[in-house]
């Protein structure tokens, strides 16, 4: 009551907020005479202007009118378009760094330009960030035309592109891409073994279209580079040949479709185990003993690949590929791989080639990536169901931005039947009955099944359609442009940032380029007029028979989804209607939806094909929906968490790695890890409080031979009066920088720092790729640790701790054994780092039970060049000795997490190389 009074007297947040960029506008609009007299040469002049006021000390906010009316001259002249009022207030949004909520068909697209050229103006780089390489492609080169005007360059990052490209696109002043190219250049540049390889510079300002989208749904899913590991494709096959006729007994396992597990109960065990000993996978002991976690493992990927995914819902095959479908925009997400072998799981289970695992070389979650901009900004027609999730990790706040035109679409209540047969031969019906009378629909579906369900029905009828799915990804941009012309029925699943408006009448433009397929071609302006003259003279018909109608066949789990699909109808004031037709079979009515809902529906005794339609439906729904959002939402916090702990690290090395590479040389470095390497091998050897006799100096003699490759009487130092802790510590350290001085001076001071800089950043970047595999490792099992009540978190935290601090005792160990050991002539070429052979980009699904299943890759086109050699290992010394595993004399410059080359299969540092 309290909340309300003060809404009706002061307004809401968002009120205030809009009321205070409103009062701008004006001094926006009061400029645009004098600019309309301007000739183009002093109109494109303004920018040097601009950035003279800049550098004389007045700031970004002080030229806002002045620039903003620019930009707006330069649209009308260059674009042909005009930035209505409320633009103006969208594009402040933006530059204030906050997330501008506008419906579609409001022009986000022209928006941008505002805050964009302001930004653009201190030459430090506006980032762009889209959902895909075609509207990256696109919008660049449609607003590139107008930035072009105004004196700035235009770039774009796209996947394919070289590293060369890459690195010009990132000097222009505006840069677009997709947010994956964007984290996975970041990624790579930290991979680079040359500061002129890397890139990117340094980050100023972004901004994201289909924040939501980017910010929200893809942010539960981290950025992964990895490289290939053990193949082990034929056990997926073996393990999937069983659980084909294991899956079959539903009595086996217990699934729950509400957080996407299953798991076998202990029958379901029993039948396994007995099934993999008659197939020859379990050879000894019982399926859980640690013998057999691999199997296990394998095991259950393959049941889950069988029991929670479905063929033509979750993925697709194609070409030989499991092809993923993402759950919310229902597009084919080429190269995206599951993780934890489950894509391997799936693949053996459609019977395509099973590709081989991979390992983690560099991680990062959108969420920590896009907090590195300094300032950002985001722009959606649907956020403001997020905002509390903006507000608490990227600390952005929503402004919802009101229409230029009124809305004057018509949404109908839900529809709810008895069952999906019901349902969809209701959608059909309508469907027909809208083309009779030249309504364009749109018919939005949950999946490829579902839309391929109901072109068979209008088939059945006789109504010709156009289905968009992942099938006909190709055809997206054609098939959308042309969805309102009269009677048009357009299939499509989930409609989130198409990125294409739905016009009345037809896109004019896009029946143009279908025809005469290139714009720059002479008859393009003659298509583009004929088909404008056409598009006009039927959008009155298409206006009087109700506009756009848009039809839901299912809701989604986030109402963002389905606003997103509502909202293709009634841009710029257009007529149109909306209505969503459910069923009691629906997922989200069956798994989340009230029992008391499908209890009360039964009870009133529905005829078949009566439908209920009541507001308190909408309701119910509505708080089914609130549900799963939080759910989603507690999941990427946690997430966030996690990702906190090994962002703080990665932040620390990446930093430590650029400043290696800008450094002139690293000879005090590596001459300070010597000096702590010799420290620690003493503390170790020497006990504090410890007596002479209770010293290991036969052990740290064994140690200093092995590792710095001197022989010295450590062992006999013990019989000398006086000596102590200290005195052994400088004697070591004299003879070490007195043998290294020796070979610093043999083969030359110059090679020898080059040298040093290229093998410390090869074993820096070794010891942080392991560093990474004992984290995954950590953090699958770490959730365990809740059943000893201890807080997994805090556990995390710690040992994540003490791995980063073994890691970097590590580099300094590995890095002074090699230099110290390591045989170089004078005359032969410093080590380098070798090129990549494989790299993949992937993208692992927290919501997995155990770590990621979603994972984006790239690994038919290979990685770009420049690449660092994160996946190889280090070379030998140059004149390197023959390993032999009888004699621990040729085994010295073994790394202490390599394998021992006894033959054990352990880590040499818990086999022969234990202190």
């Amino acid at each position: 009551m309290f909340q309300r009074l003060v809404r009706a007297f002061i307004g809401t947040t968002n009120d205030r907020a809009l009321k205070r960029f409103q009062a701008r506008v004006p001094s926006i609009n009061a400029l645009e005479p004098a600019l309309a007299a301007l000739s183009d040469e002093a109109l494109r002049g303004k920018t040097a202007e601009f950035r003279a006021q800049l550098a004389a000390g007045r700031t970004l906010d002080d030229i806002l009118p002045e620039a903003f009316a620019t930009v707006r001259e330069g649209a009308k002249r260059i674009l042909g378009m005009r930035h209505f009022d409320v633009q103006m207030i969208g594009g402040m949004v933006l530059h204030d760094g906050r997330i501008a909520e506008m419906k579609t068909g409001e022009g986000k697209t022209l928006v941008a330009t505002l805050p964009v050229y302001l930004n653009a103006l201190p030459a430090k780089g506006v980032h762009v960030v889209t959902v895909n390489d075609y509207l990256a492609s696109r919008d660049a080169e449609w607003m590139g035309k107008l930035y072009g005007f105004l004196g700035l360059s235009t770039g774009t990052i796209i996947h394919g592109k070289s590293d060369e490209e890459r690195r010009d696109a990132y000097a222009c002043d505006v840069t677009y891409g997709t947010n994956n190219e964007f984290g996975f250049d970041y990624l790579r540049d930290n991979m680079k073994y040359r500061l002129e390889e890397m890139v990117q510079r340094d980050f100023a300002y972004a901004i994201v279209d289909e924040v939501d989208s980017i910010l929200v749904d893809e942010a539960r899913t981290p950025l992964i580079i990895s490289g290939p590991s053990d193949d082990s494709s034929d056990l997926y096959q073996r393990v999937d040949v069983v659980m084909k006729e294991l899956v079959k007994d539903t009595s086996l396992y217990e699934k729950d479709e509400k957080f996407k597990t299953v798991h076998m109960i202990e029958a379901g065990t029993e039948a396994l185990e007995a099934a993999l000993t008659e197939a020859g996978l379990l050879t000894e002991g019982a399926l859980y003993d640690s013998a057999n976690v691999t199997l296990v493992h394998h095991a259950n990927q393959s049941l889950r690949a069988h029991v929670l995914f479905t063929k033509d819902v979750d993925y697709i095959v194609r070409q030989d590929k499991v092809v993923i479908i993402d759950e919310f925009t229902g597009r084919m997400m080429e190269g995206r791989r599951y993780s934890e072998g489950l894509h391997q799981a799936l693949e053996a289970k459609e019977g395509v080639t099973v590709q081989p695992e991979n390992q983690t070389l560099a991680s990062i979650t959108f969420q920590n990536y896009f907090r590195l901009y300094p300032k950002l900004a985001g722009m959606t027609g649907t956020a403001s169901t997020e905002a509390d999730e903006f507000a608490e990790i990227y600390k952005l706040e929503v402004v919802e931005i009101p229409t230029n035109v009124p809305v004057a679409r018509q949404d109908s209540d839900d529809e709810v039947y008895k069952s999906a047969r019901e349902k969809y031969e209701a959608v059909a019906a309508l469907i027909a009955e809208a083309r009779e009378r030249g309504q364009p629909t749109l018919v939005g579906t949950t999946s490829i099944e579902k839309s391929e369900l109901i072109s068979e029905l209008l088939k059945q009828k006789g109504v010709p359609h156009q289905v968009l799915n992942a099938r006909f990804h190709e055809q997206e941009a054609g098939i959308v442009a042309q969805a309102g012309r009269p009677g048009s029925v357009t299939i499509a699943t989930n409609m989130a940032g198409r990125g294409t408006d739905i016009q009345l009448g037809g896109n004019a433009d896009m029946l143009a380029r279908a025809e005469i397929g290139n714009s720059d071609s002479p008859e393009y302006e003659a298509a583009l007029a004929r088909h404008k003259a056409e598009v006009e003279a039927i959008r009155p018909a298409v206006k009087a028979a109700g506009g756009l109608l848009v039809i839901g066949t299912e809701r989604h789990e986030s109402r963002r989804i389905d606003n997103q699909l509502r909202g293709r109808s009634g841009r710029q004031g257009d007529p149109g209607a909306s209505r969503f037709f459910l069923s009691l079979e629906d997922d989200l009515m069956r798994i989340f939806g009230s029992d008391r809902m499908g209890g009360m529906l039964q009870k009133l005794g529905l005829k078949e094909g009566e439908a209920i339609v009541h507001p308190w439906i909408n309701k119910a729904l509505e708080k089914a929906q609130k549900k799963v959002e939080a759910r989603n939402f507690d999941t990427r916090k946690n997430l966030l968490k996690y990702d906190d702990v090994m962002n703080n690290q990665r932040k620390e090395v990446y930093a430590q790695r650029k400043a290696f590479m800008m450094a002139p040389d690293v000879a005090e470095t590596v001459a300070e890890m010597r000096r702590e390497t010799i420290g620690n091998l003493v503390d170790t050897a020497i006990p504090e409080n410890a007596y002479p006799e209770q010293w290991d100096l036969a052990g740290l003699q064994e140690k200093v031979l092995n590792i710095l490759g001197l022989d010295l009487p450590v062992a006999d130092w013990a019989r000398e009066e006086g000596i102590d802790e200290t005195q052994v510590r400088e004697r070591l350290i004299k003879a070490a920088e007195e043998s290294y001085a020796a070979r610093v001076a043999n083969v030359g001071p110059e090679l020898m720092r080059v040298v040093e800089k290229s093998l410390l950043l090869q074993i820096f970047d070794a010891v942080w790729k392991e560093h990474l595999l004992a984290l995954d490792h950590l953090r699958q099992g770490i959730g365990l640790r809740a059943y000893g009540q201890r807080d997994p978190l805090n556990e995390y935290k710690s040992e994540a701790f003490n791995l980063f601090n073994s890691m970097l005792e590590d580099l300094r160990e590995r890095t002074t054994t090699v230099l110290m050991r390591i045989d170089i002539r004078p005359d032969a070429p410093p080590p380098m780092p070798e090129p990549v052979q494989v790299m993949d980009m992937r993208h692992p699904d927290p919501y997995a039970p155990m770590g990621g299943i979603d994972d984006l890759e790239y690994a038919d086109a290979g990685p770009p060049s420049g690449y660092g050699a994160a996946t190889q290992p280090l070379r030998q010394p140059l004149t390197a000795q023959q390993v032999d595993p009888n004699d621990p004399a040729t085994w010295a410059a073994t790394p202490r997490n390599a394998p021992c080359p006894c033959g054990s299969g352990k880590k040499y540092k818990h086999c022969h190389g234990r202190a």
